[in-house]
């Protein structure tokens, strides 16, 4: 097959995404625990039953899963049903209201309660309600009231980061990954339920973050204070940590622009004009992130972190930063025709094939050094198939539209629809 695989719009390379999607469905069938909650999932996909199971993981499944039952995968269904039942039952907090964190392996559950969890429930109910998963509907209310309750600040247009346990006490710590997500699981409600408020408060979010990005030379800052300063030095002595890593996170800054890049072609499907500032924007922020992130430092792959002149700190790959890279690369090529993002998807698809798939064991290695040995110092095993799964799908689909209803109704990329 050669390089053709690699190729965007190939019938070579719709064929890898086929089985890249594929391996990953199978790889991540036994990660249900008898309530349903996500166990992790070790380098084999043998679930890790001591460890704790965690709301943002099983929403992330539910939303994998519910994509194959749109697929027509055999025996999906169940598996999105069992976590869907997860984050109505073992998961949820039917006191207080809103998602733990997570239970630990004993069951009990721990919190504080994230808007990033919340946000993925948001997301996998959307993805379940479409595929028709039994208590999707449910969720999708339950999700929708207790976010709109404690997460979303009319006033600021953001969302709020994190509650404790009983929703009595906001933290001062504000981020943008949650943001970040929830502009995601808005898109997909929108899409889905016909709620156009939630794209509205997509695109005021999206306004915030491009505002920031214009002023740090479109690096998007991660951290805030509760004021909504930015804390560039936030994390600078713990600078890989899991969540809140100090300085520039490129693979964000990618995300960010296929988000952008949704939003605006839904919002403005018939006025170019008012599209075209933020269809620019975004190729900034993936241009900037590509040119610091990729092959940083003599070798293949995006760092995870820079300082703010762009230099890496945090020289590790993370698979979900190639993943969004393959996403947003096609989403561009897509939308404006430009041959640099065919050829950054070609070189993406190539190491993502030569060095971040388990071809031995399946799914993608989720960490990798700087000499893309494998480690799991931050990422250890594959936890989950969100970001994976959606980089085999979203190549193929239109730009404008949420990857589930996309799949529902065969909304498939077409070049007649290019910008």
């Amino acid at each position: 097959m050669g390089t053709q695989q690699y190729q965007i719009d190939t019938e070579e390379n719709r064929a890898f995404l086929t089985a890249g999607r594929d391996n990953l469905l199978a790889f991540g069938r036994r990660f249900p625990s008898p309530e349903g909650g996500a166990y992790w999932l070790g380098d084999d996909g043998e679930p890790q039953k001591e460890r704790d199971r965690e709301t943002w993981i099983t929403a992330r499944m539910a939303h994998v899963y519910s994509l194959g039952t749109l697929l027509g995968q055999e025996g999906t269904k169940k598996l999105a049903a069992a976590a869907i039942h997860g984050l109505l039952t073992e998961l949820h907090d039917d006191e207080n209201d809103g998602w733990y964190a997570g239970v630990h392996a004993d069951g009990t559950p721990y919190g504080p309660k994230q808007c990033y969890a919340h946000a993925f429930v948001i997301l996998a109910a959307c993805s379940g309600r479409l595929a028709g998963i039994p208590g999707a509907e449910e969720l999708l209310e339950k999700a929708e009231a207790v976010y709109d309750r404690y997460f979303w600040s009319e006033e600021e247009g953001l969302s709020r980061d994190t509650w404790n346990t009983a929703f009595t006490e906001l933290d001062a710590y504000r981020g943008l990954n949650a943001n970040m997500h929830s502009v995601e699981a808005f898109l997909a409600d929108a899409d889905v339920t016909g709620k156009e408020y939630y794209r509205v408060r997509a695109g005021r979010i999206i306004d915030h973050v491009l505002s920031w990005a214009r002023e740090n030379h479109w690096r998007i800052p991660e951290h805030y204070a509760s004021d909504w300063t930015p804390d560039l030095d936030c994390n600078k002595d713990k600078p890989d940590d899991q969540f809140k890593p100090y300085g520039a996170t490129p693979g964000h800054g990618i995300e960010w622009a296929r988000l952008i890049t949704q939003w605006a072609l839904s919002t403005y499907p018939k006025d170019k004009e008012k599209a075209a500032p933020y269809l620019d924007a975004a190729e900034q922020l993936y241009q900037r992130a590509v040119a610091d992130g990729w092959n940083a430092d003599g070798a293949r792959g995006i760092v995870y972190t820079t300082d703010w002149e762009g230099n890496p700190v945090v020289h590790d790959r993370m698979h979900w930063t190639l993943a969004e890279a393959i996403n947003t690369s096609a989403t561009l090529f897509h939308v404006t025709g430009n041959a640099r993002y065919a050829g950054d998807y070609a070189a993406f698809m190539q190491y993502l094939d030569e060095r971040v798939m388990d071809h031995a064991h399946g799914s993608w290695y989720h960490q990798l050094d700087r000499n893309n040995r494998v480690i799991g110092t931050v990422w250890p095993g594959k936890s989950d198939l969100y970001h994976a799964t959606q980089a085999m799908l979203i190549p193929l689909y239109r730009a404008d539209i949420s990857i589930a209803p996309a799949v529902q109704r065969g909304e498939l990329y077409q070049p007649s629809r290019g910008r």
